[in-house]
């Protein structure tokens, strides 16, 4: 029966446990972040089973000494023990690739006795960072899972690709049924002779927090921003108050764009746009965003008053423009004329924050880019 037959997770190494490079020398040992508390996990609530499949071009030449290649092998793999983690089996090819050998990824003469009654290969995988695992999973009757960012998939290994991602903590949660993707964090601190400046930011939080700049109206826009993005914010702005609120708007307007910049990567599986419509009284405001990778501020406000409390209004629209270059997206800000400042100023905030969460929300499943470059 199929339910006794066992799974097997077929693992890279350079490029998927240890940084991809020629490791010689133990000075060269670079562990893929998460790869521990990742693979703890796989092993801890599955029964699949580990097995290393690598190409280690040329070792025993002058260039690659088997001395310089098995010393640091053996400490990743006491590394990876000492973290509860036990490979079952280790296939190396120690070939080069004009060598074109059977047993060179993607050629399966390593692994062939995998294809037998004992496994099921529909349930495997193999994790690997370049398109030749990929092809090794095709010909293997597996899966793959893709451990890199800048790589396009081609349409006939499309239904290979289980999981195309940056992030072993992706991949663990696949694999154990967790369901819950990592959150999307970042940190940015910021110091000049006009301000100084630190944004801490979760994407996938709850609206907690607090983002201090020492002007008040601009503190209770930011509250409206944190209460309806769902982003967790903690940070503080100290800037050169005594000269005016400029420096301190548009150096915090630069801090938050890049953070959310940074929290989003490389935009995987993301709506990527935004839009939403906000009435406060007698104001309406449209936003609607595009994490295009472009800088670019469409701006239709007009305000009653020149100042908000003691804020410049005009400060507003400067301060969406500087979200917009440190983001790298397209933002289009439009309200009701003649309303009351305040309620302008307010659903705009309220606009931008739910047009946010709605372009940064994860599809489920999907980890393309959105968008006909595969770059965003």
């Amino acid at each position: 029966m199929s339910g006794d037959r066992k799974k097997v997770l077929f693992i890279d190494r350079d490029g998927v446990i240890v940084k991809e490079q020629q490791v010689d020398s133990y000075e060269k040992i670079e562990y893929i972040p998460h790869v521990f508390e990742a693979l703890r996990e796989i092993s801890r609530k599955t029964d699949y089973l580990l097995v290393m499949v690598s190409n280690q071009d040329g070792v025993g030449s002058r260039e690659f000494t088997y001395e310089g290649f098995s010393g640091p092998a053996e400490r990743i793999f006491s590394t990876l023990r000492g973290e509860g983690i036990v490979f079952d089996d280790v296939n190396i090819d120690l070939s080069l690739p004009e060598d074109n050998l059977s047993t060179r990824k993607p050629g399966t003469a390593m692994i062939d006795r995998y294809r037998s009654s004992v496994y099921d290969m529909s349930l495997s995988f193999v994790v690997g960072d370049r398109l030749t695992d990929m092809e090794l999973a095709k010909a293997m009757g597996c899966r793959g899972f893709l451990l890199d960012s800048s790589l396009s998939v081609p349409a006939e290994l499309e239904e290979t690709v289980a999981l195309h991602t940056i992030s072993w903590l992706d991949i663990a949660a696949y694999l154990t049924g967790d369901g819950t993707l990592p959150h999307r964090t970042a940190s940015v601190e910021r110091t000049t002779n006009e301000t100084a400046i630190s944004i801490s930011m979760d994407l996938d939080g709850t609206g907690e927090g607090k983002l201090e700049t020492g002007i008040g109206f601009f503190d209770h826009m930011f509250a409206q921003v944190i209460r309806h993005s769902r982003f967790d914010i903690d940070g503080k702005c100290v800037g050169d108050l005594f000269i005016d609120e400029h420096h301190s708007a548009e150096d915090t307007a630069l801090v938050l764009g890049e953070v959310v910049r940074k929290a989003l990567g490389d935009k995987r599986g993301i709506e990527r746009y935004g839009y939403e419509i906000v009435m406060m009284d007698d104001a309406v405001a449209t936003v609607a965003l595009d994490f295009s990778g472009r800088p670019e501020l469409m701006w239709d406000v007009e305000f009653t008053m020149e100042y908000i409390g003691s804020f410049p209004s005009e400060l507003i629209r400067h301060f969406f423009r500087s979200f917009s270059s440190s983001a790298l997206c397209n933002i289009s800000v439009s309200a009701t004329k003649g309303g009351n400042s305040h309620h302008t100023a307010e659903a705009i905030f309220k606009a931008f924050a739910r047009a946010l969460r709605k372009a940064v929300r994860r599809i489920p499943g999907d980890t393309r880019v959105v968008s006909t470059k595969g770059v965003l």
